[in-house]
């Protein structure tokens, strides 16, 4: 896997044609898709969709500048609008603006500290399922668009659908979704055809808002108010964002900077808030299209995206409007089939796979759709894998009992934590080793100590033996285990 250079790419891109139509096109595709789905998102969150789309402009540009995953679509998200919605309602619109400043400055020290580097404790079970969730989510989300609809959405539905899949056998000169919404979207105007468009999701026209203005007070009781919205906007956005980019990475077989990624995300969030008023995420579906549908691997198509949506907003609203939601639909259903990963799901596979990580794969998809929370699945799929690795590797451990003229020797075998390690004190044979009454040694010389749990108990182990009379002796530690054991002892109990 190669790491992922943005300016050579870039500068790559600048010197072929082929390469920067390839890249403009996706970032127009991308940005279709994106439209509608802002706006849903800001009827959820409360607030004007024209606050979402311009909020998205800033962060779609500034991100471009300032990430660390080339071609991530980041704009105004779901899990955003659903984790502020209830303070919106609750408290008003106002709140909004200090509690993006505060999350984005939560994020900022996460990405400074190197807490990033966390994503690599996600199990492949769970961003498996993390996968096929999305693909689910983004598949039943369009649905709408398609059920208990005017007759003449079908044909347009399946006129987008026939051009996306027919036209990359062709050609891949352009991208097939992009020339499916044009062609689409000519065939309902010139018609006249009374069909769900863009512009029923919500208004968009009226020009730029100017800076958010701040019009709560800075106090503690402001603080309390807004701090637990703000910790869950900043822990929710980070993580979509940081499993997008890994996502990503997986598609493009490139490396990106998980820390560069949490802190800019932060800042940019923070400009949203003063110019636009909500935060945002990477957004997953309208990602995996710009890099697998539009096959962007650049900076460029995410800065076409950010510019042509607020040329969209400002100067091109109207036409904006007028595209049908059917044949956006039907884009974003070829997306969330081809994001799902089926190997994952044959029988073939299922039978080879153990049965833990079955599990967790679909503990983590069962979560996401129900709650419609990718965070949430995420969370309960990763402490599953946890729990379920805890319970396996306690069974691992084994104690190994020997006899000889000079006393007895016990031989731990495996790694000692709280799991592991709970019923180690009646692996001993305190009675017997009483009656001969020799010298006892333990050996840990294939055994490592890991928590202060196992201290305890080793300590609970000798305190038994000085019960019987017998004074037994730790051997075989390694130098970290020693340390750990030796600032511990006597003080635990």
């Amino acid at each position: 896997m190669t790491t992922s250079s943005s300016s050579p790419a870039v500068l790559q891109a600048l010197r072929s044609p082929r390469r920067l139509t390839t890249e403009v096109l996706a970032g127009a595709v991308t940005t279709l898709a994106l439209i509608p789905e802002v706006i849903s998102f800001s009827v959820i969150a409360g607030v004007d969709p024209k606050v979402s789309l311009i909020a998205s402009v800033v962060l779609a540009i500034s991100m471009t500048f300032l990430g660390g995953r080339p071609a991530m679509i980041t704009a105004a998200a779901g899990a955003v609008a659903l984790v502020v919605a209830p303070l919106v309602h609750t408290h008003g619109v106002e709140y909004l603006l200090p509690t993006v400043i505060l999350a984005g400055l939560v994020q900022i020290a996460f990405g400074l500290v190197g807490l990033a580097r966390i994503m690599r404790f996600i199990p492949r079970s769970v961003m498996i399922g993390f996968v096929n969730a999305l693909g689910i989510l983004i598949f039943t989300a369009q649905l709408q668009h398609v059920l208990d609809v005017p007759a003449a959405v079908y044909p347009l539905f399946a006129l987008t659908l026939v051009v996306v899949l027919a036209l990359p056998r062709l050609t891949k000169a352009v991208p097939a979704p992009l020339v499916a919404i044009v062609l689409v979207t000519a065939i309902a105007m010139i018609f006249h055809l009374r069909v769900p468009t863009v512009g029923d999701q919500g208004e968009v026209s009226g020009g730029l808002p100017g800076l958010t203005p701040l019009e709560v007070p800075l106090t503690l009781e402001t603080l309390q108010i807004i701090a637990p919205t703000a910790l869950s906007v900043a822990f929710v956005g980070l993580m979509e964002t940081l499993l997008t980019a890994k996502l990503v990475d997986d598609i493009t077989d490139t490396r990106s900077s998980k820390s560069r990624e949490s802190w800019a995300l932060g800042v940019s969030n923070i400009l949203a808030g003063f110019w636009g008023g909500i935060a945002g995420c990477a957004m997953i579906g309208q990602t995996v299209m710009n890099v697998k549908l539009g096959r962007a691997r650049t900076r460029i198509s995410t800065l076409v995206a950010g510019v042509l949506l607020l040329i969209l907003v400002t100067a091109l609203s109207d036409l904006m409007e007028q595209i049908p939601m059917s044949a956006l639909a039907a884009v974003m259903m070829v997306v969330a089939v081809s994001t799902v990963d089926f190997h994952s799901v044959r029988p073939a596979t299922l039978r080879r796979m153990p049965v833990s990580e079955t599990l967790v794969m679909a503990t983590t998809v069962v979560v996401v759709v129900i709650t419609h929370n990718l965070a949430l699945g995420v969370a309960a799929g990763a402490l599953l894998a946890v729990a379920l690795f805890a319970r396996r590797v306690a069974h691992v451990t084994r104690v190994e009992r020997t006899t000889g003229a000079d006393g007895t020797r016990y031989t731990v075998h495996g790694p000692l934590f709280f799991g592991s390690s709970n019923d180690l004190v009646e692996q001993f044979d305190y009675a017997a080793d009483a009656e001969r009454g020799l010298p006892v040694a333990v050996d840990f010389t294939a055994a490592q100590i890991w928590d202060a749990s196992t201290v305890a108990v080793l300590d609970s182990v000798q305190a038994k033996y000085v019960e019987h009379g017998l004074e037994v002796s730790f051997t075989g530690l390694d130098e970290r285990s020693i340390v750990f054991h030796g600032r511990l002892t006597g003080t635990l109990n």
